[in-house]
């Protein structure tokens, strides 16, 4: 069995004078990413491995989840990934239960594709800042996985 908890980094400063790659958390996403932690270990998702985009917002947005000990590892390939770039990343991966903390339009489209039935939320095709997705697949590997089952999917909006 393998658990993917896949998460857009959470609500991030526009900024006029800040490069994309460099946008912060603002005060609502900052909220946000400590909320989506206390959720994460209220419901027992415990992450064995990190795959995070090394934006500053996805940076920041794991940092606020205060996931303890889990090794991290940040390819630049997820900045801004596709959906291809998020499959190839997760068919690294060497953990059981994996977070993924990615940008859109790529995660909602790799969210979409990984699913046998989507979950019934009127957010999950838009994929909002925050959204995070909890898919079981029954696998021994991430090499081949395919369509996995709908465990959870929260926004943040719900938590706080």
């Amino acid at each position: 069995m393998k658990r993917l908890i896949l998460m857009r980094h959470a609500k991030s400063d526009w900024k006029m004078d800040q490069p994309d790659f460099d946008r912060p958390l603002n005060k609502r996403g900052q909220a946000s990413a400590t909320a989506l932690g206390k959720w994460l270990k209220d419901n027992d998702l415990h992450p064995d491995e990190v795959l995070c985009s090394p934006s500053a917002r996805t940076k920041e947005t794991l940092q606020r989840l205060d996931i303890p000990d889990a090794p991290t590892h940040f390819p630049k390939p997820l900045y801004l990934a596709e959906r291809a770039d998020l499959r190839h990343a997760l068919q690294a991966a060497t953990g059981d239960t994996v977070l993924i903390i990615a940008h859109n339009p790529g995660i909602a489209y790799f969210a979409s594709d990984i699913v046998e039935e989507a979950p019934n939320h009127d957010r999950f095709e838009d994929y909002p800042t925050g959204a995070t997705l909890v898919v079981d697949f029954d696998l021994n590997s991430w090499i081949d996985f395919d369509k996995g089952t709908v465990k959870d999917f929260v926004v943040p909006r719900e938590l706080t």
